[in-house]
């Protein structure tokens, strides 16, 4: 079977948030700058018909102030290789809100900054900017409040999540928030996650504050408040839906605002629609999903009819084969329970309830000529629908400095919404995370609980980055968590998965030390924990016999001392004792420390898990610092 991959993953996942992306130089040496980001079908860059001769461009004829008009409303984002003041020309007749202008970015021709000029939050610049800067080794400048107070911007807080704005005067609150008074956060619904990234010194109060000068609502609610406030909705409420054959869009939708009006919930709250399987080809329950971009989630009688309801109805039960539609599906897509994962959760009767917020309410139509009647019922889901696939990055973060990662691997940790790492190698990337993202580091030792914390958040709908030191396919993350998604019965395209390689340990090591693997080579873990001893030993000695140039990954750490001393006996009876052999720790960190050493000498230089061992074969030599392996070529 072939498998063709798509071209350019790097570029696409960097302008995954835009639709299309317009890309506008005016000079060959700006289009040169711009033309490796525009190898996308989301980006396109425009020049003057001068420039006809780029590659790879569109060109316009009328003035560019015109053009960018024409472009202004069909492009989410615009990327100029201007001088800002220019920009700033171009672009001031066509502001118009925060909430609805595009992202603009400016570039310097020389390429050192990526300027976040407006639409910073809600139009994803500031996003934007840094994931170019990353592309290009560039200085990212952001100038909104949030970026220099270390804070979430409070205008694209419940974004990964999938929360909808309110209401409220989003101004008010921000400005309260860049002069660091009291917010009053009252969250009643969705995820908390996006706590765990506050600073000590953040200004956001979690209990009732005589000093609150603004409120912050996340709740499934239509609040209101005196002080300046503002609201996000969560996406937590399931609306169970029963109805006549051949009900109206109109009808059901009529029913539906006037319950949430009545009990002052949030329509835009609504995580989908729930409703008995026979329903799910009805046209006018289909045709309201499809406007107001709903799930439909059906489920047959047999399991409706195990969940306990307040409500139930023989009459019902006769003609459909469960006591309640409305509410037993309501309460099933809240809890997003199968009939056979219900009956191993304790107190599921009482969970059912309780998440029922409004008891199945009948609606018919007052006005002439519509017909039917509709039964709705709401329930609140502990957790919130996100309403997107969520992604798996499998990334390598290199050696440890950042300049030894990768642009795509930089672009893949920056776009991220959540991270999982070793806390050791999410300190070494520090300077590319953003204010925003849930961040969770594990200990070492917990490889197989940050496999399945990141599949739970990307099955949620999360983008997830897991990290790895060196290569992530090399002894790292990449394999467990592919272990694990095959293990869960994974279809191979939902989460997504990318892996993005790193410059692993043993080369890294390499290149410190000169050119030890320009032969054939191998890599061996020594580390017992995962791999039996025996079977160690056996591939220890197919490496010494082979004379494979071999390094040797976790060599030593406080419980496990004899496995080096075992492995160095095993090359012994193969290699000469005087083997050049290199002892690298730390490479590439502020603590690095190089050893060459012989394969004689090994034990008396000290080793632990941050340390790469390279045996050289029969061929390797010393010369000065160096180790060299001849490839062959000089005889």
């Amino acid at each position: 079977m072939e498998i063709i991959l798509p071209a350019n993953r790097k570029l696409k996942l960097l302008f995954a948030e835009f639709s299309s992306i317009a890309f506008i130089a005016t000079t060959p040496t700006g289009a040169k700058k711009l033309q490796p980001l525009c190898q996308n079908k989301a980006a396109t860059l425009w020049v003057p018909e001068s420039l006809s001769e780029i590659n790879n461009a569109q060109t316009y004829k009328e003035s560019l102030k015109n053009h960018v008009a024409k472009l202004w409303k069909n492009h989410p984002a615009f990327v100029f290789c201007l001088a800002t003041g220019a920009v700033v020309r171009l672009i001031s007749t066509l502001l118009n809100h925060k909430s609805t202008d595009p992202a603009v970015v400016v570039i310097d021709e020389t390429g050192k900054f990526v300027i976040s000029l407006c639409g910073g939050h809600q139009g994803g610049a500031d996003k934007l900017a840094k994931l170019i800067a990353l592309q290009l080794g560039a200085t990212p400048v952001l100038t909104g409040a949030s970026n220099g107070l270390g804070l979430p911007a409070i205008d694209i807080l419940g974004v990964p999540f999938g929360w909808c704005r309110g209401g409220g005067d989003w101004n008010a609150v921000s400005a309260a928030i860049a002069k660091g008074e009291d917010i009053e956060v009252i969250q009643e619904a969705g995820s908390t996650l996006w706590q765990n990234r506050l600073t000590e010194s953040h200004p956001f109060k979690f209990d009732e504050s005589p000093t609150t000068k603004a409120k912050i609502y996340i709740t499934h609610k239509s609040p209101s408040a005196p002080l300046p406030s503002i609201t996000w909705h969560p996406r937590v409420l399931w609306v169970g839906i029963g109805c006549e054959r051949g009900t109206s869009k109109q009808v059901i939708a009529d029913a539906i605002d006037k319950v949430f009006q009545e009990n002052q919930l949030a329509l835009s709250a609504i995580a989908g629609i729930a409703t008995i399987d026979i329903k799910s080809d009805e046209v006018g329950l289909l045709e309201l999903c499809r406007q107001r971009n709903l799930p439909l989630k059906t489920f047959p009688s047999e399991i409706l009819r195990t969940v306990t309801v307040p409500n139930p109805s023989q009459i019902v039960e006769k003609e459909v084969g469960s006591p309640s539609v409305a509410e037993a599906a309501a309460i099933d897509a809240a809890n997003q329970k199968s009939n056979s994962d219900t009956r191993n959760i304790p107190n599921v009767e009482t969970l059912y309830i309780t998440s029922l917020q409004v008891p199945k309410q009948i609606y018919r139509p007052t006005i002439q000529n519509q017909k039917g009647a509709v039964t709705v019922a709401v329930a609140l889901s502990e957790k919130e629908y996100i309403g997107r696939a969520g992604k798996l990055l499998l990334v390598g973060t290199g050696p440890g400095k950042l300049e030894q990662m990768t642009p795509a691997a930089q672009t893949a940790v920056a776009s991220a919404d959540a991270i999982i790492g070793y806390s050791l190698y999410i300190d070494l990337i520090a300077p590319i995370l953003q204010n925003h993202q849930i961040i969770e580091a594990l200990p070492i030792t917990k490889e197989r609980d940050r496999a399945q914390r990141a599949i739970e958040l990307a099955n949620w709908g999360l983008t997830v980055a897991v990290i790895s030191s060196g290569d992530s396919g090399i002894y790292g993350m990449a394999g467990l968590v592919m272990e694990d998604l095959q293990a869960s019965g994974w279809d191979g395209k939902s989460p997504g998965v990318e892996v993005f390689p790193g410059v692993s340990a043993f080369q890294s090591a390499a290149a410190r030390v000169g050119t030890p693997l320009m032969h054939d080579f191998c890599a061996v873990s020594l580390s017992d924990l995962l791999t039996p001893w025996e079977v160690i030993v056996k591939r220890l000695e197919a490496a010494a016999a082979a004379d494979f140039v071999t390094a040797l990954y976790n060599p030593k750490s406080k419980t496990r001392t004899q496995q080096l001393v075992a492995a160095r006996e095993i090359f012994l009876k193969h290699r000469n004792p005087n083997t050049p052999v290199a002892v690298v720790r730390s490479v590439y960190r502020e603590d690095e420390q190089i050893t060459i050493t012989t394969l004689e000498k090994l034990l008396d230089v000290p080793v632990d898990m941050l340390t790469t061992v390279l045996i050289g074969n029969q061929s390797t030599r010393s010369y000065g610092e160096w180790m060299i392996t001849p490839r062959g070529y000089r005889k």
